[in-house]
């Protein structure tokens, strides 16, 4: 199969969609991928692609098409510059320089912005190829929840641009159950939806069970680590994560330690300083999905939080897969999806979105567990893992539907 990705997303940027474009050449098919330059999420282009933008020309034997694209900035001007400026230019320039190629699937990787899925829609309609579009973002609702957009009147238009998109799509995949009938209210029909959720990455396929700890973790070898791994953003509501911090003051070898980076970073290192928290919160930056393993090893408990919001709700952030599949506790502090999924596999404790004080009860509960009840736990979490979002199967359902004259219905 010749399949064109266009995701405004790639490497060396993180995201699961890197992993699917592996494994789909994994399985021998030609995959081409349409996508910017990497400047997420720092908001500015990475330095190493600009000294050699051919050295990111190839990803797993896939080739990689770049557009250039305004950087994301740091403020909210700059964010949707940045989505406008894919969109035009990859409508505008992707057709060019996939000038007499033929695809047979046109696939979206749709975390925000929608308007990634334009360029698509463009090139679908150019190369007679069906377009699927794989929802993990729903707008106009993600807008409203992060506060970039407040006008009504806009958040309308916006939605206006959303059914304009889905009715064009062939398919359409999305990430949460949860997510079914907020797309069938812009008029899609059940018969073009499925189910597809995100899968256990092979970094995290075979657990961290015996995996030498991170060197940067030395520091914290007698001491019970709560680990929080991704993106620090508005979503992830980290004022009440440090609501649940500044309520174990007592308990002296408590630790967050908190890995990755994100808009929201600096927000975060000024409210450590003021809240006083500096000895308990622990920035430990981003590092390479490669090793996350080795910091996952040195961690007690493994965090995931998301604010109490309609749109959070109904989302099951990717890092509850990752966790589930390494085998290890989870704190979960969210609601809807993501919580059912923490509570139905076992493997963790779940307290409401926004609920410091519900999580800090959860953190003295969990530390009180023996490390083999908090090893059963995570194993529990891990059996389940492996039956809901297993990658093979998944990728396998993937094939047939987008292999020509697949099974859409």
């Amino acid at each position: 199969m010749r399949m064109l990705v266009v995701s405004q997303y790639f490497w060396p940027e993180s995201f699961r969609i890197n992993d699917l474009v592996a494994g789909m050449r994994s399985r021998g098919h030609e995959v081409t991928v349409l996508t910017g330059w990497p400047n997420y999420p720092e908001g500015k282009v990475f330095p190493r692609f600009l000294e050699s933008p051919a050295s990111f020309s190839n990803y797993a034997g896939a080739e990689v098409v770049r557009i250039p694209v305004i950087p994301r900035g740091s403020n909210s001007l700059m964010l949707m510059l940045n989505y406008l400026s894919f969109a035009v230019f990859a409508s505008m320039l992707g057709p060019w320089k996939l000038r007499g190629r033929a695809f047979e699937a046109v696939f979206v990787f749709q975390t925000s912005p929608v308007t990634a899925a334009l360029p698509a829609l463009v090139l679908g309609r150019l190369k007679r190829a069906p377009v699927t579009m794989w929802i993990l973002d729903l707008w106009p609702d993600t807008l409203k929840a992060i506060g970039v957009i407040r006008s009504p009147r806009l958040l309308g238009l916006v939605g206006v641009l959303v059914r304009f998109i889905y009715s064009r799509c062939d398919l359409i995949l999305v990430q949460s159950r949860a997510f079914l009938p907020n797309v069938a209210r812009y008029g899609v029909g059940k018969n073009k939806v499925r189910y597809f959720p995100n899968w256990i990455e092979p970094t995290f396929a075979d657990g961290v069970q015996g995996v030498a700890v991170a060197e940067e973790l030395c520091a914290f070898q007698d001491t019970f680590n709560v680990m929080f791994a991704g993106n620090i953003g508005e979503a992830q509501d980290m004022p009440a994560v440090l609501d649940a911090a500044e309520r174990l003051r007592d308990l002296d070898d408590v630790r967050w330690l908190i890995v990755g980076d994100g808009r929201a970073l600096n927000t975060l290192q000024a409210e450590i300083v003021r809240r006083d928290l500096v000895d308990r919160v622990v920035l430990l930056g981003r590092h390479d999905v490669e090793r996350m393993p080795l910091f996952f090893a040195g961690a007690a408990a493994m965090l995931v939080s998301l604010k109490s919001e309609p749109i959070w709700s109904m989302t099951v952030p990717g890092k509850v897969q990752s966790y589930l599949g390494a085998g290890m506790p989870i704190l979960a502090m969210l609601d809807g999806e993501g919580a059912r999924v923490v509570e139905e596999s076992g493997g963790g404790l779940v307290s409401p979105a926004g609920d410091g004080a519900a999580l800090a009860g959860n953190v003295r509960r969990m530390k009180t567990m023996t490390k083999s009840q908090r090893d059963e736990m995570g194993r529990r979490g891990r059996v389940y893992a492996m039956q809901e979002f297993n990658r093979d199967a998944l990728f396998a359902e993937l094939e047939e539907l987008l292999a020509p004259g697949g099974n859409r219905r």
